[in-house]
């Protein structure tokens, strides 16, 4: 499975034919894990904007408990969070039965986390700020699997 990893600097804005020509056989639920509630907002935007149905957590342990992990098509996690990592929430789905794939994103990249989570099989390593389009590119990789 080939994976993403993404290193970029200043988000630019997507073009707008790229949503238009988006086109969906079935709804998909995406679901944003991170503790900063503007980073929630703006991927849960985006990712709404793109015609997913998008649920969003301040916590690991929040998504856990909601009831709503068999509902997802995909994690989008930041890598570091108060309580539970979004290393350790992919290990607790893994360890649940739950194949869901996961994109993580991280303000504090670390080449051996990003060869360490990629060779395990994440579907992408945005360091942020990351633009929209490679956000966009992990989500269609994960989701076509």
């Amino acid at each position: 499975m080939g994976n993403i990893s993404i290193h970029l600097g200043a988000a630019r804005p997507i073009a707008a034919p790229a949503v238009r020509d988006r086109k969906l056989t079935k709804p998909s639920m995406i679901t944003v894990v991170d503790d900063d509630e503007a980073v929630r907002d703006a991927i849960g935007d985006l990712i709404q904007s793109l015609g997913y149905t998008v649920v969003t957590f301040a916590s690991a342990a929040e998504y856990l408990y909601s009831g709503r992990v068999p509902d997802t098509a995909c994690v989008v996690a930041d890598v570091q969070m108060p309580g539970m990592s979004g290393i350790e929430l992919e290990q607790r789905l893994i360890a649940d039965g739950h194949k869901i794939p996961v994109i993580f994103m991280t303000a504090f990249p670390k080449e051996s986390a990003r060869i360490n989570l990629l060779s395990a099989g994440a579907f992408g390593y945005l360091k942020k700020p990351f633009s929209d389009n490679c956000l966009i590119a992990c989500l269609d990789k994960a989701l076509a699997g």
